[in-house]
């Protein structure tokens, strides 16, 4: 399958300043693409804040106390209007603020904020309070540590200053704001380490959306693996403790957790894999390689026949989904690189080229992984804003966009179907029961008579 543009023509470039974060795979301007800086003024850019990153992190904890202090508006990034899911407690759907006002602006909200924490931990006993620094903090000085340090004592339960003001960065900042709270919670109080389980792992970035733990659990379960702590989805603060007692972490979300496996294997000697259940190939190919890293024959013959299974239970349906979709095009924007690079494997999976590529906080490997995968002409952008996504969207003739809540608007107002890949969804979309769920989605927008009565701005009405 071929794009609408020559290898040899350079992107079209809203804003100047942003030439070197687009290029297009085979172009002239094919170098290394900027990425992982700060986003550029005036661009709109989709890319979230430090608290952001903190708080996707750190939220799915279902059994703490989320306080976010600063003002009200902040307080509104909640999981209650995303599809993380719990098995017990729901006291984390919650989204606390000490809502500062101008006053406190002035004055400073330290005495608002000791206040808030007295009360919120008198009225829902929480088993650890995390308090979020918010734009406002870092302007006006607020001492958060000392503020949680008393609070604690006082309180008689663990209140964890999260330093995630705006400014010091981008979401990324965030990621790793929140890596070094868990790094705290999880480390020994005695100073010891407990030997590790030899078929115990640890999964990293899984944030139980639509209960895609519980999924991932069951194959594990199959396979003889024990699954000792999954970082954050469906957590209690207890888990935090166990995590030094796994033989192995596997790594989902690279761009959020990466850090923290790095600073375990430097820390405890505990090896990390990089995974990824988006997709038939790349499930298949993670529990092959949980497999090969436990090094153990049952556990190996186990995940043959796994795999055997449900290749066979699914394989038919793909097929009929592949025959309806074969030679559409498509466009994703998502959070990280590894979701991207997983879509790409899954829509070849369905005869679906990507024409439009990129991420909010992927990193160079990534992308470099991306331009390996792609075709001669594919757009690969960091950071996009609007402007772009829409006029790549339209010139090479995408027929549906993957993204987040924020691109939704993007694809329907020049007549493009959209699919939700983020948080916000309320179906599973990993691992094998999800590539069937994510192809029946995209064959049911893409083939939706609607598009005969809607028509696309910048290309041919969908077939």
């Amino acid at each position: 399958m071929k794009t609408n543009r020559l290898p040899q023509e350079a992107p079209k470039i809203f804003i100047e300043e942003r030439k070197r974060s687009v290029l297009v795979k085979g172009g002239d301007n094919a170098a290394a693409l900027n990425c992982d800086e700060d986003s550029l003024a005036g661009s709109v850019s989709q890319r979230a804040c430090v608290y952001c990153g903190a708080r996707v992190v750190l939220n799915p904890i279902t059994d703490a106390v989320h306080l976010v202090h600063g003002p009200v508006g902040c307080a509104s990034f909640t999981m209650d209007i995303r599809g993380s899911l719990s098995s017990g407690t729901e006291l984390y759907r919650n989204s606390f603020s000490t809502d500062l006002s101008e006053e406190d602006v002035i004055f400073g909200g330290e005495k608002k904020l000791a206040a808030a924490i007295d009360l919120l931990v008198a009225r829902h006993h929480p088993k650890v309070v995390f308090v979020y620094s918010t734009c406002i903090i870092g302007v006006i000085g607020d001492d958060l540590q000392a503020v949680c340090k008393a609070a604690s004592q006082r309180n008689n339960v663990d209140v964890i200053a999260v330093e995630s003001s705006g400014f010091m960065g981008n979401k990324a900042a965030g990621y790793r704001a929140a890596c070094n709270v868990l790094l705290k919670a999880m480390e020994p109080q005695d100073g010891s380490l407990v030997k590790s389980k030899p078929k115990a792992i640890n999964f990293f970035g899984e944030f139980n959306v639509a209960g895609e733990r519980w999924i991932v659990h069951n194959y594990l379960e199959q396979m003889g693996v024990e699954l000792n702590v999954v970082l954050t989805g469906d957590a209690r603060y207890e888990d935090l403790k166990r995590t030094t007692h796994a033989a192995l972490n596997i790594v989902q979300c690279a761009g959020s957790m990466n850090y923290l496996a790095n600073k375990m294997q430097e820390l405890y000697d505990i090896p990390f894999i990089q995974i990824s259940f988006v997709g038939v190939g790349d499930t298949v190919d993670t529990l092959r390689k949980i497999a090969e890293a436990l090094a153990d024959p049952d556990i190996t013959a186990k995940t043959e026949a796994l795999i055997e299974r449900e290749l066979a239970g699914i394989t038919p349906a793909l097929e009929q989904y592949r025959k309806r979709l074969t030679g559409k095009k498509a466009a994703v924007y998502v959070g990280g690189g590894f979701k991207a690079i997983s879509l790409i494997r899954q829509f070849k999976e369905l005869g679906i080229e990507i024409v439009v590529i990129g991420t909010q906080t992927g990193m160079k490997e990534e992308y470099q992984r991306m331009a390996t995968l792609v075709n001669d002409g594919t757009v690969i952008l960091d950071d996009t804003n609007p402007a772009e996504l829409t006029g790549f969207m339209m010139e090479l003739q995408a027929d549906l966009l993957v993204g987040g809540t924020k691109e939704r608007g993007i694809a329907y107002k020049i007549g493009r179907g959209f699919i939700d890949h983020n948080h916000a969804r309320q179906h599973a979309l990993i691992g094998f029961e999800g590539a069937i769920n994510f192809a029946k989605e995209v064959a049911d927008t893409i083939c939706s008579p609607v598009w005969k009565y809607i028509p696309q701005i910048g290309g041919e009405k969908h077939g």
